[in-house]
């Protein structure tokens, strides 16, 4: 069940490109308060009794493919003098040529926003994300008032300035009539897609999202959103008076700096902004030898965000497969799947910088990793669990797990067995030992 929304797949975010801030909510268990007080506005969804026998039959499972765009572009077909200038700056930049041009609109804020909105109401029900926020909250990387469809609704109409979708290969940006540092660097972005996806047809993303491989469709969106920003600021310093190395410091200090918009959690806002920041790295890497690393990755995607944090990993470090079986039958009747999905070592890093004194290097030499949810329609059961390359990294992460769980209510389990690392989290403490309990039978 992937949640990431379809709307915006390749886009230019403001935070990159203009240092704009707003308040941000903090993450936080099942026993934290809201910080608006009142019951959370989510409901627990209803599930069938039940649930899959493995993780990855409870993702094949619950997974619900992203709606369709309308597959026609809308644009004029033509670009003004001062943007085929920027098209032909990404050419040299990037190392390939143009088949055509794509059509660009510049929109102003009012448009934009409205062309967001109505593409993020069709790409998934308000269902698929009320599942996945009662999963968040249990774990504890949402807090109990946060609510994913309002936090990823609120980050589409406040942070994107311009897009490419690849399906009707149209370039939107926001424009004030003035070809700025902005707009310009937005336009060079999504240009880059528009170059990327002509010479490498980045719709080979799509059925990473229609079949729900979270893990893998983050690892090659970690690449695909580097290469814009990278090869972005590769054409915009052919500007004699840009230096490079400034720029490409200025943009990682602008996203590393700001804070989220209102109504968009802090784990939330930092799992939208890794594709731009880890990506820009892991392609100036490749990068560094010429741009025939960068085209071998488009041909052979990364596969994991692991691959991007640590491009030594890429190709040949493959994440592992790990199980998480069916306890629903133990739990008692009426329990079912509530949510599935594979987790890699972004996403474990981002869970773990959410506590003050837990390191997010704890992450680092993940194997593999996954959760699973289920509820019986009142309470909700998550188990959580990694594989670690070595031994000793798995005993580091279980000591930051522990840390990072310390103080909950009700306290979740941490099994650490050899070089895999289990965390069940549920709402109540009988759950937590019935959980522990069944996987301990179970395997």
């Amino acid at each position: 069940m992937s949640t990431r929304p379809r709307l915006v797949p390749l886009a230019a975010l403001l935070v990159l490109v203009a240092c704009t801030a707003g308040g941000g909510s903090q993450g936080g268990g099942p026993g934290a308060t809201s910080s608006k007080g009142g019951p959370p506005a989510v409901a627990i969804p209803h599930v069938a009794p039940r649930g899959a026998p493995t993780l990855q039959a409870a993702i094949a499972k619950l997974c619900v493919p992203p709606g369709q765009t309308s597959g026609t572009a809308t644009g004029s077909g033509s670009l003004p003098p001062d943007v085929v200038a920027i098209a032909h700056q990404v050419e040299r930049a990037r190392g390939h040529t143009f088949t055509h041009l794509p059509p660009a609109t510049a929109v102003s804020d009012q448009e934009m926003n409205r062309r967001l909105l109505k593409s993020f109401s069709s790409t998934y029900p308000r269902s698929v994300y009320d599942r996945r926020t009662v999963a968040w909250r249990t774990i504890g990387v949402i807090g109990p008032g946060d609510d994913l469809y309002r936090a990823y609704r609120a980050f589409a109409t406040g942070q994107v300035v311009g897009y490419y979708d690849p399906e009707t290969g149209e370039l939107v940006y926001r424009s004030s009539g003035d070809l700025g540092f902005s707009e310009r660097f937005t336009l060079a972005h999504e240009l880059t897609h528009a170059l990327d996806d002509q010479t490498f047809d980045l719709t080979r993303l799509d059925p990473l999202n229609a079949h729900c491989l979270d893990e893998r469709a983050e690892g090659a969106l970690g690449l695909v959103e580097g290469s814009a920003q990278y090869y972005a600021a590769v054409a915009i310093a052919e500007d004699p008076s840009i230096n490079l190395s400034d720029l490409l410091q200025q943009l990682a200090q602008f996203a590393s700096g700001d804070t989220p918009p209102p109504g968009v959690p802090p784990f939330v806002f930092n799992q939208e902004l890794w594709p731009y920041t880890a990506g820009e790295a892991f392609v100036a890497s490749l990068a560094a030898g010429g741009t025939t690393a960068v085209d071998h990755a488009f041909q052979h995607l990364p596969v994991s965000t692991e691959q991007i944090i640590d491009p030594s990993r890429y190709p040949s470090d493959r994440p592992q497969q790990v199980s998480i079986p069916d306890v629903a039958g133990d739990l008692g009747s009426g329990w079912g799947d509530l949510d599935a999905m594979t987790i890699g070592e972004q996403w474990l890093q981002d869970m773990l910088g959410l506590r003050d004194g837990v390191s997010p290097d704890a992450a680092t030499g993940w194997g593999g990793g996954g959760y699973r949810a289920w509820t019986d329609g009142r309470n909700v059961v998550v188990v959580l669990r990694t594989s670690w390359d070595q031994p000793d990294q798995a005993d580091t992460f279980a000591a930051a797990l522990q840390a990072w769980v310390a103080g909950r209510n009700p306290a979740p389990a941490v099994v650490h067995t050899g070089s895999e690392v289990t965390a069940i989290f549920a709402t109540t403490p009988q759950l937590v030992s019935s959980a522990t309990q069944a996987l301990g039978h179970a395997g």
